[in-house]
């Protein structure tokens, strides 16, 4: 008995470097773009683990969970770390790098968060990338959450090692991710004793056996419904274009912000700024009184596929997102869970105007 998932004929090396230049023609970039097959957190420590050490002084920024996290992976490595934290709320700004980076010229390696869905802001990468570029920093940028949602230019930007994920924006697989790396990247790779090496999170394992080897032999077995995911992932942006992608997102966005300020109910955008906020999801600060946690669970009850969830550790007494990306980067969707919120407000005897949210969310989101 045969089975359209299992089998498969092999993937062939040259389909899998097709994939990868699709990839890369997605974030129009020149670099080289690896797909790892794994969940975005492996290139994401692989990239700091490849590059940093003893000698790096690194200037981690810090807008949200991961930012914590790279910091921690940098702290192990053994590198000197300079942390940039601001409020979860707001954004860095490029003056706030450019202040730290003379303060601490010994810098040379800066790790930054494009887009954080845990608490729904975005930095402006492409300032941030010019302040990196003119103090000579290596710059390591996360883009899970961001690509496809917003622009994400490595080349334009001077990125060095640029992260991204499909399952969130793109609405693709989550079991593969891709990365590019700029020479000085690999370069910094080939110099770094402690680069790993002959293991899973080996970006050089990669360039010495699949990209210096002339793409011709794959490594190890790919992840190969993974990777075919990815490539209709990547077709089906394809078809409708980029652009449209991302104005789908910031539609979306846009619309859950103006519909949770119309819809009252002590319900606020988490992001003070609109211009801070992401366009991959938006989160809201519920009324005193009430655990978001509890209001979500509440929200959803009547609609388990809504893309609502709460904020996670301690935000989650706090915080909503309302994760409007992929398939959910509509007006529509973004009318159910308004809906769904207003009734949950509704019932703990809080004043909300579901007419007044939806159309205030059609004409931001239009």
């Amino acid at each position: 008995m045969t089975h359209p998932f299992l089998d498969l004929p092999p993937l062939t090396a040259a389909r899998f470097a097709a994939v990868e230049d699709r990839v890369a023609r997605l974030l129009g970039t020149r670099q080289d773009v690896v797909i790892m097959q794994g969940e975005a957190l492996l290139p994401l420590e692989g990239a700091i683990r490849g590059t940093a050490g003893p000698g790096t002084t690194a200037l981690n920024v810090i807008t949200g969970p991961y930012g914590q996290t790279f910091g921690n992976w940098l702290r192990d490595c053994g590198a000197t770390v300079v942390d940039l934290a601001v409020p979860f709320h707001t954004a860095v700004t490029a003056d706030g790098i450019r202040a730290a980076l003379a303060e601490h010229p010994e810098i040379d390696f800066v790790s930054l968060v494009h887009a954080e869905a845990a608490t729904g802001n975005t930095n402006p990468v492409a300032e941030i990338g010019e302040a990196v570029r003119a103090h000579g920093a290596l710059f390591y940028l996360d883009a899970v959450a961001s690509v496809g949602a917003e622009p994400v230019l490595p080349d334009a930007w001077g990125v060095d090692l640029c992260v991204i994920g499909a399952q969130k924006a793109m609405g693709g697989p989550a079991g593969v991710s891709a990365v590019s790396v700029s020479e000085r990247a690999w370069n910094r790779m080939a110099a770094n004793p402690r680069a790993p090496r002959r293991s899973y999170l080996s970006l050089l394992d990669w360039k010495e056996r699949w990209i210096d080897a002339g793409r011709t032999a794959l490594p190890h077995a790919p992840a190969q419904l993974e990777m075919l995911a990815l490539e209709a992932c990547v077709e089906r942006i394809e078809s409708v274009g980029l652009d449209a992608v991302t104005a789908r997102h910031r539609s979306a966005a846009l619309a859950t912000r103006a519909g949770a300020l119309a819809l009252g109910g002590g319900l606020e955008p988490y992001v003070y700024e609109a211009a801070d906020a992401a366009p991959v999801a938006t989160t809201l600060r519920v009324p005193p009184g009430v655990v978001a946690s509890e209001l979500v669970d509440q929200a959803r009850a009547s609609d388990p596929s809504l893309p609502l969830a709460a904020g996670g550790g301690a935000l989650a007494k706090e915080m909503i997102r309302v994760n409007h990306y992929g398939a959910d980067a509509t007006v529509e969707a973004v009318r159910r869970s308004l809906a769904a919120l207003g009734a949950a407000l509704s019932a703990r005897g809080l004043t909300v105007d579901l007419a007044a949210a939806h159309r205030a969310a059609d004409s931001a989101g239009r």
